[in-house]
């Protein structure tokens, strides 16, 4: 499988592949911009809610149970569409897309309303921590979210990739991601306004919102999808769909590249509630959103508390994305696809270690801001290589099996920084220690100690007020430390990436036994040592299993190859 030559756009002028574009690719990127505004609506905010106290009317999950849904949440969005994608290249963009936006709405509905109907199934879970009756029905809509967006992704994308060409693919993608991110932009704006009036607000308004893409469709007919093989049955569709993945070069692109996601999704999975903890804002409101809202004659929403919503600030991410995503995508147009996706992690990573280093406002915000640059490189240009590399009808397809980059780091990831921040990380968890282990205070008072209390508790056996409490809690314990695994995983992952272009690029005989070999090494430094720190237990003996996990598919597929080659996909 050799990387096309397309892979840049250099030889055609920025002017003419804006031209190219036509209509059905606009509709289709407004259908992604308003899923997005609903999705990112919800995902800016859902950390949050998710370990929101029973006090304030949420479920308060601890962090290895949030962890626990975002991997189940990660695992369904991103490996579904391996399948999904080729029966949306067999049956068709439009009834795929049809059928995900009305999963996606169930889902949206049973999350928000997850606590009133766990209280119908156990009567007795009303009010209690993190309850079993209420994790599960919780997880149960999580899915539903997760297989609607699963199903929507190969179906929309597909469309995208028959309107593209060799000549206008970088800047088509990144027009594309720069509208996807002007949903993405909105949507925190919206969930915002909801949450303060009523969290389940948020979860309503983003169902109304997908639902807009129903009217859309009415707008174009099925896209022509080039050569498909349409004698080929539905199980043999699933065995295609399967064992396609397990192609040595695919699959190392998809484990090597993993590593940027574990980092991304942290973004929007764990910093929300890291600044909800930690980050002081006040300094940026008094200074520069207070005047701004005074321009228009409003003053800052006393329910802000006197910081900047954990939304509002992840929520430059797709601001930057939205004003600057066209250019990179032209730049980055000019440059080979593993080029530009190594500046991007190096990037990224970079931006990740520096949450560690400050509590300020203005400092996250500019790491946030360093982040999206690295993003920009990075993201878009997956998609433009696999696509590249995609056979005629297949594109559907194999752009679901860019999703299985993200969820692998996504899923794992989730679990790994779930434990991390349970133990190391969550504000509440280091007040209920310092009670306990400096001041002495009973263990079982404490461990019963209402959530919303706790931090008052500590203040008040301190002398301090909330803010200086934090400060010492920072100070003590270190939460921002959990940052630089992550940005050291970036790092694993691009000198993977390194030695994956080198391999790539001279094609030896001996490429696909090379690329197995990285495989498994890139998943035993970056997961095998995580899941370590994150879980306790032997390094090298989860190296072992992550390496086996991902090394084995890669010989199967090889082993296919040589004596039954009639049974992987050509």
């Amino acid at each position: 499988m050799t990387q096309a030559a397309s892979d840049t756009d250099a030889a055609t002028s920025l002017g003419a592949q804006f031209g190219t574009l036509d209509r059905v690719y606009w509709i289709a990127n407004w259908m992604e911009m308003f899923e997005r505004l609903a999705y990112y609506g919800l995902r800016t905010v859902i950390p949050i809610y998710m370990v929101l106290s029973v006090q304030q009317g949420g479920p308060q999950f601890d962090h290895v149970q949030k962890g626990q849904i975002f991997a189940y949440w990660a695992a369904i969005q991103s490996f579904v569409p391996i399948f999904t994608g080729g029966y949306a290249d067999r049956y068709g963009y439009k009834l795929t897309v049809a059928a995900a936006i009305a999963i996606k709405v169930v889902g949206y509905l049973v999350m928000g309303f997850a606590i009133p109907i766990a209280a119908m199934i156990a009567p007795g879970s009303t009010g209690v921590p993190g309850h079993p009756a209420v994790y599960w029905t919780f997880l149960f809509g999580a899915m539903f979210l997760a297989t609607g967006t699963a199903i929507f992704k190969p179906g929309l994308q597909g469309i995208i990739a028959v309107r593209l060409s060799g000549g206008n693919a970088a800047m088509g993608w990144a027009l594309f991601y720069a509208l996807v991110n002007v949903g993405g932009f909105l949507g925190p704006f919206l969930a915002s306004a909801m949450r303060f009036l009523e969290w389940r607000w948020v979860f309503i308004s983003c169902a109304v919102v997908v639902c807009i893409n129903y009217g859309l469709l009415l707008l174009f007919k099925e896209p022509d999808k080039g050569v498909v093989e349409e004698d080929r049955s539905f199980f043999r569709v699933l065995w295609d769909s399967l064992i396609g993945i397990f192609e040595p070069r695919l699959l190392a692109f998809l484990v090597v590249f993993s590593g940027f996601w574990m980092m991304f999704y942290q973004l929007f999975d764990l910093l929300p509630n890291f600044i909800t903890d930690w980050v002081d804002s006040s300094r940026m409101v008094n200074g520069f959103v207070a005047p701004l809202y005074g321009v228009f004659g409003r003053s800052v929403p006393a329910e802000w508390g006197g910081q900047l919503p954990a939304e509002q600030m992840v929520n430059v991410n797709a601001g930057l994305i939205v004003l600057l995503a066209f250019a990179a995508g032209y730049l980055t147009g000019k440059v080979r696809s593993t080029v530009a996706m190594m500046i991007g992690i190096v990037i990224s990573a970079v931006a990740i270690a520096g949450f560690a280093v400050s509590q300020s406002g203005w400092w996250v915000i500019a790491m946030i801001a360093l982040f999206s640059l690295g993003e920009m490189s990075a993201s878009p240009t997956k998609m433009r290589y696999v696509a590249n590399i995609a056979p005629p009808g297949r594109k559907g397809l194999y752009l679901g099996y860019v999703n299985a980059t993200v969820g692998i780091g996504w899923t794992i990831g989730s679990l790994i920084s779930g434990a991390m921040y349970q133990r190391g990380g969550d504000k509440v968890v280091l007040a209920r220690r310092y009670l306990m282990d400096e001041l002495g205070r009973d263990a079982t008072e404490i461990t019963n100690m209402p959530k919303d209390d706790v931090m008052g508790a500590l203040g008040s056996a301190l002398g301090q007020n909330v803010s200086a409490t934090t400060d010492l809690l920072w100070r003590t314990y270190e939460p921002g430390n959990v940052w630089i695994w992550f940005a050291i995983v970036g790092v694993v992952s691009m000198i993977g990436l390194a030695i994956f272009d080198q391999i790539t690029r001279r094609a030896p005989r001996n490429e696909a036994a090379l690329l197995v070999a990285l495989t498994m090494g890139i998943s035993a430094l970056t997961y095998g040592v995580g899941w370590s720190i994150g879980f306790g237990g032997s390094a090298l003996v989860y190296g072992a299993l992550w390496a086996l996990a991902f090394g084995a598919p890669m010989l199967l597929w090889l082993g296919l190859r040589r004596y039954l080659p009639d049974a992987i996909p050509r």
